[in-house]
């Protein structure tokens, strides 16, 4: 039995995450944690999740939460997986990232941190999120730079960062399938006279609505005709879904940094 500690635990994903693992049989939820000063620490982690008495106290601090602990599954913020991650490089145990939005000299810390542990980090946890992500690559390479590439994304009013980080995902595959340089070619909406199109331009559109969980599509338009590849979610549970595969996975594996086409065993592999 896995025993798996849930960091961001009052969140939105962090309730959902509870949930799905109450009905695994090879998980069990051992620990759950918050940041210290939140208002729901010290009370009952089934009542905050909206399941009932389940006997696990919210805690306020990962090393209280993680004792015993086989793996822990964060979707919080940058600064506080970051912390997370310092604190399980001196204990062993793994970490599944759901955490979007790091970058910079936060990214680099983390991913030398996570070569000494076992870590899945990924922008999107969904399995057809993750079956998006090789299709876009296949496709990219297929046609090259025949086609335009615009990339489309939208999410509910209350998420911080844009473009996400599953469309940012996207656009990397993309362009390193067009060798195309993001830094450069990247357009981030568009706005006044900008004038033609650039041949080597990968479109950025974000949308904030409502309460959409989330919406992706690639577009590859060419002479005549396009293609567009589009994925939906209409749940959090599919993300949760795939952190707690990702889980069961990365416990079974040596030290180093994973990713979900690695879990799905949809890594591309080079031929000696």
């Amino acid at each position: 039995m896995i025993k798996a500690v849930v960091a961001g635990a009052a969140g939105r994903m962090g309730t959902r995450i509870i949930h799905m693992i109450q009905k695994e049989a090879a998980i069990t939820l051992s620990g759950a944690f918050e940041r210290a000063d939140h208002p729901a620490v010290g009370r009952d982690v089934g009542e905050v999740a909206g399941l009932g008495t389940t006997g696990l106290t919210l805690a306020g601090s990962i090393g209280e939460a993680m004792q015993g602990a086989d793996v822990l599954i964060d979707f919080t913020t940058p600064e506080s997986t970051l912390d997370n991650i310092r604190h399980l490089s001196t204990t062993g145990q793994a970490l599944v990232i759901g955490t979007t939005a790091i970058m910079g000299e936060q990214e680099e810390e983390l991913n030398r941190l996570a070569q000494g542990i076992r870590c899945v980090k990924s922008p999107n946890m969904s399995v057809g999120v993750n079956v998006l992500f090789k299709m876009v690559r296949d496709v990219a390479m297929i046609l090259g730079n025949d086609y335009d590439i615009e990339i489309c994304e939208a999410h509910h009013r209350l998420k911080k960062d844009a473009p996400s980080g599953t469309a940012m995902h996207l656009a990397k595959i993309a362009a390193d399938a067009t060798h195309r340089d993001l830094d450069s070619d990247a357009v981030y909406e568009r706005r006044g006279y900008i004038g033609i199109r650039e041949d080597k331009e990968i479109g950025m559109q974000s949308i904030r609505a409502g309460d959409i969980v989330g919406e992706h599509t690639v577009l590859f338009a060419g002479t005549g005709e396009r293609i567009e590849i589009t994925h939906r979610a209409h749940s959090r549970d599919n993300f949760a879904r795939g952190a707690l595969l990702a889980a069961s996975w990365v416990v079974q594996q040596p030290n180093g940094l994973y990713d979900m086409q690695d879990v799905l065993g949809l890594r591309e592999r080079k031929h000696v």
